[in-house]
């Protein structure tokens, strides 16, 4: 049996194999399982497909190459430790285009525009790129100056100097809706730039007191009236625009690691982590003000979303959330805590971005590699783990010690 036979064989038998017992555990839960769990026996296949994926890639036939050689993540994670890094930041522009960013292992940080299956490096000034919930507005973080514009590239709304801000190691920045405020979040606390100036108001303190958050996470809600914050040290805090505090949401598991507020902006939810695993929950904003909810105490005042998964990453629809955890599955989960989905990406996810019709997903991970799925589109590859029924237009290789970028 030559190489694609063993490859397409071996991997169907593995997914079959797998998919069965998702299905097994769904309906009868974990504790009744006794098989042993199904392994991926294609680790000795992995470097010949690679250098076949290569070829394909600068002879132009990587669609003739992937209908045999369905993609898949497990034999290729001896490779990762020497060319994976992390692919994050997402922003979905219009149509085909969204900007994502590139950490690699050494630290250094990339932008890139991605139009179609096409990755363009944009200007190495730039440090981080964010878009506001509604309204298309984009922020542009350079040297010492941020930027908004209406749309990608658009017309400038305002410019900021990064002042209190500007020694701060920017993990993400969200623009308001109308583009005239700005919210960043770093290790060293979070900042709002507007007219007013650039102002930390979190935590609180003096500027020059010594501040190192970890697992710093921040989402703004899409109405723009709220801010919500968490550390591995703090219980989720919520705050209006003014940085007065509205709620304390205290972590069901052990850090506050992730949070996001529903597309309505009706509801909040609070993911806390336990090594790979966490819990989330779900509050209704209505009843934030005043709202404190206490760590690892079961409340009336919030709803179980999910008591599995460490978030790292996720994004709000019309009707769900799609949630990206520690051991590189995103699952779609409706604000009542009804699984609906579950799709095995493989590292953990570090980046997601969806289209303004949401049919379509992008997502990173830290193995270095960008997926576009057409959601709802049905399988291209009988190698597909999980019940997501959804379509791959494309994986790119991003790996730090390639020659370029592969596509599968």
């Amino acid at each position: 049996m030559n190489t694609q036979q063993e490859w397409f064989e071996r991997g169907s038998q593995f997914a079959q194999s797998i998919n069965e017992m998702l299905r097994f555990v769904q309906t009868h839960g974990w504790e009744n399982w006794k098989g042993s769990e199904p392994t991926d026996s294609r680790t000795d296949l992995a470097a010949a497909v690679l250098d076949k994926l290569r070829a394909a890639n600068i002879e132009g036939k990587v669609e003739a190459f992937r209908s045999l050689f369905p993609p898949s993540y497990a034999p290729f994670t001896q490779f990762l430790e020497a060319n994976g890094q992390r692919i994050e930041q997402f922003s979905f522009i219009d149509n085909e285009r969204i900007i994502f960013f590139v950490d690699s292992l050494h630290g250094s940080r990339t932008a890139y525009l991605l139009e179609n299956d096409i990755a363009i490096p944009l200007d190495t000034s730039i440090t981080s790129i964010g878009k506001s919930p509604k309204n298309n507005v984009f922020a542009t973080a350079s040297n010492d100056h941020i930027i908004t514009t209406d749309g990608w590239q658009g017309k400038t709304i305002k410019s900021f100097t990064r002042t209190s801000s500007l020694s701060a190691d920017i993990t993400q920045i969200i623009p308001f809706n109308d583009g005239m405020m700005v919210s960043l979040l770093s290790p060293q606390g979070v900042f709002i730039l507007s007219q007013s100036g650039d102002t930390r108001i979190f935590p609180e303190g003096t500027i020059d007191e010594e501040i190192s958050l970890s697992m710093e996470n921040l989402a703004l809600s899409p109405n723009n009236d709220l801010l919500a914050i968490g550390d591995q040290d703090l219980q989720h805090t919520i705050i209006d625009k003014e940085g007065k505090l509205v709620a304390s949401i205290g972590p069901q598991s052990s850090y506050p690691h992730f949070c996001l507020f529903s597309k309505d902006s009706k509801q909040f939810i609070s993911n806390s982590c336990h090594f790979y695993n966490g819990t989330t929950i779900g509050v209704d904003v209505s009843d934030l003000p005043g709202l404190i909810i206490a760590p690892f105490k079961e409340s009336d005042k919030y709803r179980m979303i999910d008591d599995n998964m460490r978030i790292y990453q996720g994004v709000s629809t019309e009707n769900y959330y799609i949630l990206g955890d520690a051991y590189g599955w995103i699952r779609a989960i409706t604000k009542e805590g009804k699984h609906l989905w579950e799709y095995f990406i493989g590292s953990t996810i570090t980046g997601m971005a969806i289209s303004d019709d949401e049919t379509t997903l992008w997502i990173g991970s830290y193995s270095g590699i960008l997926h576009k799925l057409l959601l709802g589109k049905g399988h291209r590859d009988p190698h597909v783990i999980g019940t997501g029924d959804h379509y791959e237009a494309f994986r790119l290789f991003i790996w730090q010690n390639e020659s370029q970028i592969w596509k599968w």
